[in-house]
Formats: C-alpha cells, sequence, structure tokens
C-alpha cells in the first residue's frame, strides 16, 4: 500500500489515543513505516469483537448474581483472560483456578488465595469478597 493511500478511518484506536504502525511504501517505492488510526473494515471486526467480549463479561456476571459462578469467572472475563493467563499470574494450577470458580469453593477460601486473585484483578480484597454480581 501506498502511504497516501493508507486509511485514516475512525476506529477504536482513536478513542485510546493510539494508532497503528504498518508497513507502506513510499513515493520511491521503498518500505517504510506509517501510522494509521485505523480503516472502516477494521473497525467493524473489532466492534463485533469487543460487543462479543461485553456480551462474555454480561453473562458472567448475570451467572455470579445466580450463583451458579463465583466473583472470580465474571473479574476474570472482565480483564480478558482465560484460565490459563489467571493461573499463570496468581501462580496455581489451572484445576485449581477453574474449581475456585465454583461458588461453593469459593466460600471457602482463604484470604490469603483471595488476595492473589484480588491483587491479579486490581481489585481490594473485598470487592472480590462481596461482589454478588448486582
Amino acid at each position: 500500500m501506498k502511504k497516501q493511500d493508507l486509511p485514516q478511518d475512525e476506529s477504536n484506536l482513536q478513542s485510546a489515543n493510539m494508532t497503528e504502525v504498518l508497513y507502506v511504501t513510499d513515493e520511491n517505492d521503498n518500505y517504510t513505516t506509517a501510522h494509521s488510526i485505523g480503516w472502516d473494515a477494521k473497525k467493524a471486526a473489532l466492534d463485533e469483537s469487543m460487543e462479543l467480549i461485553h456480551e462474555r463479561i454480561e453473562e458472567a456476571r448475570q451467572n455470579v448474581a445466580d450463583n451458579k459462578v463465583s466473583p472470580i469467572i465474571y473479574f476474570m472475563e472482565l480483564n480478558k483472560m482465560d484460565f490459563q493467563v489467571l493461573a499463570a499470574y496468581v501462580g496455581m494450577w489451572q484445576w485449581r483456578v477453574k474449581r475456585h470458580g465454583k461458588p461453593g469453593i469459593f466460600k471457602t477460601l482463604s484470604d490469603s488465595v483471595l488476595k492473589k486473585y484480588a491483587d491479579t484483578f486490581g481489585i481490594s480484597l473485598d470487592e472480590l469478597k462481596y461482589f454478588n454480581g448486582k
């Protein structure tokens, strides 16, 4: 793509004061880099992805409210993590983290274990312990 043809359509990047660096060719057909705030096709794909993420977060919040899962699941979704990533952050086996996603098990966890999760999510221990999805 030629540098002068690089799209500068509105996108999610613009709202976050970010740009994307792309390789383009200059007027002498030499490769160089240029900044773009996005283009319509990419914006549509990102918007759809963000909508799916928000749906997952809302579903997790509702599942916490219905006592189907523990608050760990909600905050994991909110922070765009999966079990493997969360397990690595808290320094536990993945099967343990999955187990902690059950409301009955969550209620029995010690404050020291919950503190690992709270620190990972960037919230207080009380926010994690008392989050009820409402």
